[in-house]
């Protein structure tokens, strides 16, 4: 391993980076997002690529997972409301001789104007960020990417007060054992 850049640089720099490509893709119009699904097969595509070409030493061995699958020993998942949980892409850096190795979490979500699920959409999104904070024992870095081709979940001046506790729009922040309140009729 480069003793200049860790595993855990070198595992953020092909998330970013990834994040970077694919971005620029979907904008240019050469890959197409239509669901959660497509935007996890896209993405794991360009992770696979770049964790492959970020494999320097013979020892290195970059992996990748889909839908991996995390228990909890103590407690539940929010999502899931049980101790079982999916990771959308898991991926792993790693020594094969000496074991030494970062791993990383990555949720995704994707919404579309057509399938239009105002507010349970963002409060499925918060689910995702309390498994994500869970996931600590299993991974070292944890990311979260939402996409949208709505303008409601960027641009929307306020939301409604029963909702308003779930807003992800840019520069929103929340301080850790802020109560989050999901006050409508069908919850």
């Amino acid at each position: 391993m480069d003793t200049l850049e860790t595993y855990t640089d070198r595992l953020a720099r092909i998330v970013n980076d990834g994040y970077c490509i694919l971005s620029r893709k979907i904008h240019s119009g050469r890959i197409s997002i239509d669901n959660e699904a497509s935007l996890q097969l896209h993405y794991s595509s360009v992770l696979k690529t770049l964790g492959e070409l970020y494999e320097f030493a013979k020892a290195d061995l970059f992996s990748i997972e889909l839908e991996k699958s995390v228990f909890l020993t103590n407690g539940a998942f929010v999502k899931s409301k049980s101790e079982n949980a999916r990771i959308d892409i898991f991926l792993k850096l790693e020594d094969r001789n000496t074991r030494e190795n970062t791993s990383c979490a990555i949720e995704l979500k994707f919404f579309k104007r057509k399938n239009f699920r105002e507010p349970n959409n963002r409060y499925d999104v918060f689910k995702d960020l309390s498994n994500l904070e869970k996931y600590g024992d299993e991974c070292d870095l944890r990311y979260f990417v939402i996409g949208t081709d709505h303008a409601h979940y960027v641009d929307q001046p306020s939301y409604s007060n029963g909702t308003r506790d779930f807003d992800f729009r840019n520069k929103k922040k929340y301080m850790a054992g802020a109560q989050l309140v999901y006050n409508t009729p069908k919850p």
